[in-house]
């Protein structure tokens, strides 16, 4: 596997036991619908909440979550609304980033609730 494809498997692993130690339920991770994926799908607070999670090893790029573009928050909006329609979940729904750098052993976390709001 790819070094930049390790880095974003370790990020999640990350996000997903901050998300459980602050009381998170994980619904699943890693779902897809076409060629859209969202990271994880949690409930917190009686609300659903979608995870973007974006992984680095430095910020010389600019922040992690700085990638999550336009395009990328429509690509999620869309499939969140098709696992939502699947599962007919009416619960409110938040989009959460998780950014992550991880230097070594050393690793920063970014929890951005609330990251965007879905638009038409």
């Amino acid at each position: 596997m790819a070094e930049h494809n390790e880095l974003g498997k370790r990020g999640e692993a990350i996000a997903l036991q901050y998300l459980i130690q602050k009381g998170y339920k994980i619904v699943v991770q890693n779902w897809r619908y076409l060629k859209d994926e969202i990271d994880i799908i949690a409930r917190h607070n009686s609300m659903v909440v979608v995870v973007e999670v974006k992984t680095r090893s430095t910020h010389e790029y600019g922040e992690p979550e700085e990638a999550v573009s336009k395009k990328k928050r429509k690509y999620l909006v869309r499939a969140a609304d098709v696992f939502l329609q699947q599962r007919n979940i009416q619960e409110e729904t938040r989009f959460d980033v998780i950014s992550i750098i991880i230097n070594g052993t050393q690793w920063e976390l970014n929890h951005i609730e609330d990251a965007f709001y879905p638009t038409l």
